[in-house]
C-alpha cells in the first residue's frame, strides 16, 4: 500500500511523460478525497484549456478512473488529516494541499508516491520513503 498524491494519479491517467513508470505503484493506493477534485480539475484543464484531450477522451478517462476508485483506491477524508497537514505546511513552507498527502503517508506509515519534487524532498526530510 502507498499514499499517492494527485500529481501521480493525474500523470498516470492522462498518460503524461513517465506515466508507465508509475504503473507498478498504482495497483492499490490510498489518497485523500482532495485528490479526486484535483484529478477532475486536471482532466478539465487538459480538455478545455490545453486542448490535449477531446471530450470523448474525457468520458473514457473519467469512466476508467471511476472503476479504478471502486477497486484500487482507498479514499481518506481530508478532514481526518487537516490538522497535521496544517502543522507540516506551517513548519515546512509547503501548501496545505500538498501537506495532506505527506500527513496521510506519515499517519498510515506508508511510502509517498509523488512527482512533485518539493513535496518529495519534504517527505524525505520527515522520514518518509518516497516514490518513484
Amino acid at each position: 500500500m502507498i499514499a499517492a498524491d494527485a500529481s501521480a494519479i493525474v500523470a498516470f491517467f492522462l498518460k503524461e511523460d513517465g506515466w508507465t513508470s508509475l504503473s507498478e505503484y498504482m495497483k492499490l493506493v490510498m489518497t485523500v478525497d482532495h485528490a479526486i477534485k484535483e484529478f477532475y480539475n486536471a482532466v478539465w484543464k487538459a480538455c478545455r484549456v490545453m486542448n490535449l484531450i477531446t471530450p470523448q477522451e474525457v468520458e473514457e478517462i473519467i469512466a476508467l478512473f471511476q472503476r479504478y476508485q471502486r477497486t484500487n483506491m482507498i479514499i481518506e477524508p481530508e478532514g481526518d488529516h487537516i490538522e497535521g497537514a496544517f502543522e507540516i505546511a506551517l513548519r515546512e513552507g509547503l501548501t496545505v494541499y500538498d501537506s495532506l498527502y505527506i500527513e496521510l503517508a506519515i499517519k498510515k506509515r506508508v511510502p509517498l508516491l509523488t512527482l512533485d519534487e518539493k513535496q518529495k524532498s519534504i517527505g524525505k526530510k520527515l522520514g518518509l520513503e518516497t516514490l518513484p
